[in-house]
């Protein structure tokens, strides 16, 4: 589902803003845009996203407004540490020269920026910023949600009818299926064919049975009605609606081949259209 948050926070460094978009898709595929100065945040909002959003492409950008970049600061207590060694080292190896602060140059982590003195304060921040931005994309995808999930339930409760007007079919269905082998069968013992009545009955009951779709249609309600609850719930339920709808239109293409009614055709393709447009827009469920 579709969506967009925003969220703001003082920090030392300046005013940090968190945007966060989502547009639909299958699978949740998380992009991050950072600027240099908070790139060491890239992998924390990844991990945040991953941990409250399930499906979607989700799109995070992050901005620094009225600070003052990164300015480079001298870490003192370390260079004053170091130069008392390095004049310590010259009181003992030659007391009456000179130790010049360029030295100081050559000693490791002496000079630290902003950022990374600061890094605890943004996650902080961040974080706060995020929580922020969510929830304002979450209530745009509830609504949506909500949208979806009454026209889902239309189309469903049209399902539900189709499978029904099959179920009413069924009885016909296999009465003219028998009727219509006794038919054939009555021919051919009028060519002077000679066959074992009790095992034409029985071989004619057996072929009409074949052509019954009751457990399939059995099958169908059970997974609309499993299909309903999911609508009904709070958690993510996109994959799982998806997955039930496979399960249907593989029940109503059983039913279409076994039936081989005109009639029951017709409800058939009807109820598979549904079907495909239900696909379409679960697609868009987180």
């Amino acid at each position: 589902m579709t969506g967009y948050g925003v969220g703001e926070a003082a920090t030392p460094a300046g005013r940090l803003i968190v945007e966060i978009r989502a547009v639909n898709h299958r699978f949740l595929d998380v992009r991050v845009r950072a600027p240099r100065e908070l790139v060491d945040l890239v992998p924390f909002s990844e991990q945040l996203a991953r941990e409250r959003l399930a499906r979607g492409r989700i799109e995070i950008g992050m901005r620094l407004d009225g600070g003052s970049g990164s300015p480079i600061t001298l870490d003192v207590a370390r260079a004053r540490a170091a130069y008392g060694a390095l004049c310590a080292l010259r009181d003992e190896l030659a007391p009456a020269s000179e130790v010049p602060l360029s030295l100081l140059s050559v000693v490791p982590d002496l000079f630290v920026s902003s950022s990374e003195q600061q890094r605890d304060a943004l996650r902080v921040a961040f974080r706060a910023c995020f929580d922020l931005a969510l929830s304002a994309l979450d209530k745009m995808r509830r609504d949506e949600g909500r949208a979806l999930a009454d026209d889902l339930r239309a189309r469903l409760a049209s399902v539900r009818r189709g499978a029904d007007a099959i179920a009413t079919r069924v009885p016909a269905i296999v009465e003219g299926y028998q009727k219509r082998l006794k038919q054939r069968v009555g021919r051919l013992l009028g060519e002077g064919v000679h066959l074992d009545a009790g095992r034409l009955e029985q071989e004619t009951a057996l072929l009409a049975d074949r052509a019954d779709v009751s457990e399939e249609l059995t099958r169908l309600s059970s997974h609309c009605s499993q299909y309903e609850a999911l609508l009904d719930h709070g958690d993510a339920v996109g994959r799982r609606l998806d997955f039930l709808l496979q399960e249907m239109v593989r029940e109503v293409n059983t039913i279409g081949s076994k039936a081989q009614d005109a009639e029951v055709a017709h409800l058939v393709v009807d109820v598979k259209s549904e079907l495909e447009r239900m696909r379409e827009q679960v697609q868009n469920v987180e």
